[in-house]
């Protein structure tokens, strides 16, 4: 190859790597890990767990394989360190949840999104789980099968804010056993799919 032509394509694949290295700077991507609440879950599992050795027998097997096994279940999603969500050039990655991460986990592009919402779920005791989730597009491909489908939208009538859909509701992750970075997440967004509005509701 002449040096000339050498040079050029040299020139081209440093500035695709460059180029895709800057990418993936604007990337934002969270991982499963420790956080307060998923901390305070696993220690009062660890101690009811402890504390129902006491129990006679049929209540100390309940009370371990409830609490003990609630615990153990946090611990291994956590110790996957597994992606639970990501925002990049490819769209927004979904993450399931461990042991089915694999079969939980969807990868929705940009051209499906209208919206990223940022809601939260009434829960006991006055309390709230935050999730994050998308508003796609009419005519999407479904993330789910028939019955999946029929199931987050009774579950959606049921248990959720009445601004969340079926759809949007199985195209949400709750923050859980991860943190979310919504300064990082709004900078990705911004970057790699600007027409995509991020709202709070």
């Amino acid at each position: 190859m002449p040096a000339g032509q050498h040079w050029a394509w040299s020139a081209v694949a440093a500035f695709g790597i460059i180029d895709g290295m800057a990418a993936e700077s604007f990337a934002y991507e969270a991982r499963y890990g420790w956080s307060g609440r998923t901390a305070r879950i696993v220690i009062v599992g660890l101690v009811f767990a402890v504390a129902g050795i006491a129990l006679p027998l049929a209540w100390r097997i309940i009370d371990i394989a409830f609490f003990g096994g609630g615990a153990l279940f946090f611990l291994g999603v956590i110790c996957t360190r597994r992606v639970a969500f990501r925002v990049d050039a490819s769209g927004v990655t979904l993450g399931g949840t461990p042991p089915r991460y694999r079969s939980g986990t969807r990868v929705v592009p940009w051209a499906d999104i209208k919206q990223v919402v940022l809601w939260e779920q009434p829960m006991l005791y006055g309390r709230s789980m935050r999730h994050v989730g998308l508003v796609r597009r009419h005519g999407a491909p479904p993330l789910a099968g028939r019955r999946g489908q029929r199931l987050g939208r009774v579950t959606a009538r049921a248990l959720v804010p009445d601004h969340v859909s079926g759809d949007t509701l199985l195209a949400s992750r709750a923050v859980s056993s991860w943190r979310l970075d919504t300064d990082r997440l709004t900078a990705a967004v911004a970057h790699f799919a600007p027409g995509v509005k991020i709202r709070s509701r």
